[in-house]
């Protein structure tokens, strides 16, 4: 679990999209799916990974070459979420939408400046010099797969970053009723401009409809915001996840935000 905040529009101003109702579901229809019950059985991934481990240790992985265009494409290594780069461009309100999986070399200096505003630093706690965030990053890029930090490009701009990351194989697990497959997000927006006017409620329902339609296995989107971040929590609710609970987590206290496959098209 990265010691980051899952914030969306990390400013102190709401989100100005309308929040929709945020009372109890009307009736929705009963189904395991949509249920919080723990599932005491180990994902075939984590045991595949605990025998790797054990008998091999960790593959050395290595960043992709430098690209100096300012095309972006989503060519990646095989990770654990169904090759995150290879979900391609989706049409949304706001423009064409795409997760590009991060470059230390290519994006480092971006992701670092957004680090670095204050409104971001204040839940991801990430600000200093670029090796801050590279040490951030690297992890993920040579680990195992479960986790793909990514820029989200719009209409050809980067303009927000994101992890996508297995939450059922992440120490979060150990905080929730974790259940095989489930998918996790965070999320910033890097620009100030883009921010309070509801762009990060359609990009987490774009993002959440992306993990759902490239991960069949996947049966919940979950994301856990800092209780603190208003407009993060908000946008969230907005995207059609449900607040589930509050947890504590080693660095916050979060709001454990789901959103069902079940639900999909009632939130």
């Amino acid at each position: 679990m990265p010691p980051t905040d899952a914030s969306t529009d990390a400013s102190t101003d709401a989100d100005t999209t309308p929040v929709a109702d945020q009372g109890e579901p009307a009736a929705p229809p009963e189904n395991p799916d949509c249920q919080d019950t723990l599932d005491l059985r180990l994902p075939d991934e984590l045991l595949a990974l605990i025998v790797e481990q054990d008998g091999s240790g960790s593959a050395d992985g290595t960043d992709s070459g430098h690209r100096s265009t300012p095309a972006f494409t989503g060519a990646t290594q095989h990770d654990l979420l169904d090759d995150v780069g290879e979900w391609g461009p989706v049409t949304t309100p706001s423009g064409v939408f795409q997760l590009v999986p991060a470059r230390i070399e290519r994006d480092l200096k971006l992701i670092s400046r957004w680090m670095n505003d204050p409104a971001v630093a204040a839940f991801w706690e990430l600000a200093g010099p670029e090796t801050v965030t590279a040490e951030h990053l690297r992890p993920q890029l040579d680990g195992d797969g479960r986790s793909v930090p990514c820029l989200g490009v719009l209409d050809g701009r980067p303009m927000s970053y994101w992890e996508i990351y297995r939450a059922d194989l992440d120490p979060l697990a150990r905080h929730y009723p974790a259940r095989p497959h489930d998918t996790g997000i965070h999320l910033l927006i890097g620009g100030v401009a883009n921010r309070g006017r509801g762009l990060g409620t359609t990009l987490l329902k774009t993002v959440a409809d992306l993990v759902l339609d490239h991960r069949p296995p996947c049966a919940r989107v979950i994301a856990e915001p800092d209780i603190r971040n208003t407009p993060s929590v908000s946008a969230f609710l907005s995207a059609g996840f449900r607040f589930s609970a509050e947890v504590d987590l080693p660095d916050k206290r979060a709001a454990l935000m789901v959103r069902d496959r079940a639900l999909r098209t009632v939130l």
